[in-house]
């Protein structure tokens, strides 16, 4: 490894430093206040070397790792998720018994997982990274297990998130095992075969197919969401929205580069499964979601429809055509930003009414009845956030299905869609009525609540909420950025 090579390596590096500092503080001084200090410290520097870096082109740092701009945006991305997840986190583990400073190294581990897996350009860096991001969040989901409130239900929701990350990890390591076999190398780019392959492309198919399900795990696409549903309702409001942000969006990222930049035209037969389970996943997560009383639960299943609209724009972006591959890769990269914000936001506002009174987290919907007269400020937070879960115009939500639908559009994935339209309209359903709840008159047992003092948190939460709406104004920015991060791909 040379200088340029180490000079762009220094986001993670940093990031890599930061658990390593916090650790090792945690060992002289205790307290709670410095170690998330700490921790958001070394996160924001690591943000603002990816950003510093962007354009000084593409630096391959050993076989493993990719420094470009595609990296760097993504990586950021990433970062802001960890900054929110420590963020959310400090009101939540302050109000509670459990050992609170822990978590942070935890949360700083798992953001570099998922840098390293955004930034992989080779199977076993790519293993490395998410394996070193699911193992941080195995201990984060069960976190409360000792101190919570409910710590069978998070005990349980450890247990399934991490017996189903095993058998995620058992299909790709085979899926990997086959391309080897197929490619005689480990690197993603297929199409840099130093020789023709030996083999049939039956192996490159059917190895693709395994990493595809292994995935599937991570991104909760139907049928292998099961694991969704209750590790969301059991695990702490800030992990899962480090979760449903930070953990989908990293592996996402990754899911871009591999079936993008590498060929996807030799494997159109995953085409078909893919739009199988994309058409399930648009369906079942809505249909699910509108039978649900638990507020974690109906976003849990809700999520599960959000990574079924991103499939369409993957599914766009793996048919031929470079106009279509453009449209449909950016689709994909507007849609992640967008949904990690909403979706920040929603579990922001969740946390800090949990830190407060647990039975927010725990509890059904009606405990939010009249939450718009309790706490105003909370209740439109939130509101924005399922305005923008719905796609309504002026959120961020609105430009991310606008492009979701270009892509479709582009491609002529007509089916699908027409099954996006219907899963939104199921969404607008769910959305509104936990709003309307939200908007009636409180009744006694919650009406002499006491009105909460937001903080820090409130700061979070409005830069949450204007980033949301600012998306949805004037999202132009936020869309240059995503072509510079296609443009080095």
């Amino acid at each position: 490894m040379d200088i340029y090579q180490l000079v762009a390596l220094v986001p993670l590096l940093l990031v890599a430093a930061t658990s390593v500092v916090v650790m090792l503080v945690l060992a002289f001084v205790r307290n709670h206040a410095v170690t998330c200090w700490l921790t958001c410290i070394g996160l924001f520097a690591g943000l603002l070397a990816c950003l510093m870096s962007l354009g000084l082109g593409s630096t391959q740092v050993t076989p493993l790792l990719i420094m470009d701009d595609y990296s760097r945006i993504f990586c950021a991305l990433m970062l802001v998720i960890s900054i929110a997840g420590a963020w959310m986190a400090y009101p939540y583990l302050e109000a509670s018994e459990e050992i609170r400073e822990e978590y942070y190294i935890l949360l700083a581990l798992a953001a570099l997982g998922g840098c390293v897996l955004i930034a992989s350009n080779h199977f076993a860096s790519m293993f490395i990274g998410i394996e070193l991001l699911s193992v941080s969040l195995f201990a984060m989901v069960g976190y409360m297990v000792h101190g919570g409130p409910s710590s069978d239900v998070t005990l349980e929701g450890g247990v399934k998130y991490m017996i189903m990350s095993g058998v995620s990890s058992s299909f790709l390591l085979f899926g990997v095992a086959l391309v080897y076999a197929y490619a005689g190398i480990l690197t993603i780019d297929l199409l840099a075969l130093p020789a023709g392959p030996t083999l049939s492309t039956g192996y490159l198919v059917a190895g693709t197919a395994m990493i595809m399900i292994g995935m599937a795990f991570k991104l909760s696409w139907v049928p292998f969401h099961m694991w969704t549903p209750d590790v969301y309702q059991g695990a702490p409001a800030p992990v899962t929205g480090f979760l449903a942000g930070g953990a989908k969006i990293a592996t996402f990222a990754f899911l871009i580069r591999f079936l993008i930049a590498s060929g996807p035209d030799r494997i159109e037969i995953l085409l078909a499964g893919l739009s199988i389970m994309a058409v399930l996943s648009m369906l079942l997560g809505n249909l699910m979601a509108l039978l649900q009383d638990n507020l974690k639960r109906l976003l849990a299943y809700s999520s599960v429809a959000h990574m079924g609209y991103m499939m369409v724009a993957l599914i766009a972006a793996m048919k031929t055509g470079a106009i279509g591959e453009e449209i449909a890769a950016e689709a994909i990269g507007v849609y992640m930003i967008a949904y990690a914000l909403m979706t920040l936001l929603a579990f922001a506002v969740i946390s800090l009414l949990a830190a407060k009174n647990s039975e927010y987290e725990t509890g059904s919907i009606d405990l939010y009845r009249g939450l718009l007269y309790r706490h105003p400020m909370l209740a439109t937070s939130m509101i924005v956030a399922f305005l923008g879960l719905i796609g309504m115009p002026l959120t961020a939500g609105f430009i991310g299905k606008y492009y979701l639908m270009l892509a479709s559009v582009d491609q002529q994935l007509w089916m699908l869609l027409w099954v996006l339209i219907a899963g939104s309209a199921l969404g607008l359903y769910y959305y509104l009525k936990v709003i309307l709840v939200m908007c009636k008159e409180p009744d006694d047992s919650t009406a002499s609540e006491q009105s909460i003092r937001s903080g820090f948190s409130g700061v979070l939460i409005g830069g949450l909420c204007f980033l949301v709406l600012l998306v949805g104004v004037y999202p132009n920015p936020f869309i240059e950025w995503v072509q510079l991060a296609l443009g080095s791909l």
